[in-house]
């Protein structure tokens, strides 16, 4: 079977992340510019052979320009020496008819760690304009601190001002190459 290359739509796709705030609110956060690249054997994403997640960390946007960046300094992100967070999946395992795990390795500030994130299949169809898309939803978490983002504040209460755990979601739409 003749492997089947896809690539991002990036009109169609994003990528978030929600972190708790004082531990009473969430701040959602997204990417404006990333990428992904996948690899099956015909269009059975089971056969994954190669999946390559890119965001480029300074284009990292909370709605609060201060926010930003205190996020590209080295207290979290130190954008100017790793401007990429990388993720590089190993396996896609099939739990259900539409949904599945992906195990893979995540980079972020030179630091990577074996992560698993839950997907639901959206299925294949054919646009409009005769492209073949799949979508797929992608959710997970991750704990900053594993990845050297471990500045904090604590408050006169002793609440934390940011949580350790970083939730992640992305709707991903992908296009079939000739």
């Amino acid at each position: 079977m003749a492997t089947t290359k896809w690539v991002l739509d990036p009109t169609h796709s994003e990528v978030q992340f929600k972190v708790k705030h004082l531990m009473i609110t969430t701040v959602t956060g997204y990417f404006q510019r990333f990428n992904v690249e996948v690899e099956t054997q015909g269009d059975d994403f089971a056969t994954a052979s190669s999946v390559l997640f890119t965001a480029d960390v300074n284009s990292i946007n909370t709605n609060n320009e201060q926010r930003d960046t205190h996020l590209k300094s080295a207290d979290f992100f130190e954008a100017e020496q790793h401007a990429e967070i990388r993720f590089v999946g190993q396996r896609y395992e099939k739990t259900g008819e539409d949904t599945a795990q992906l195990h893979g390795d995540l980079t972020i500030r030179g630091t990577t760690k074996p992560v698993t994130v839950a997907v639901e299949f959206g299925g294949i169809v054919v646009d409009p304009y005769g492209q073949t898309k799949a979508g797929f939803t992608i959710t997970g978490k991750i704990s900053r601190k594993e990845f050297g983002l471990t500045w904090n504040a604590v408050t006169e209460a002793g609440s934390v001002v940011v949580s350790d755990e970083i939730r992640l979601n992305a709707e991903i739409q992908l296009v079939k190459q000739a």
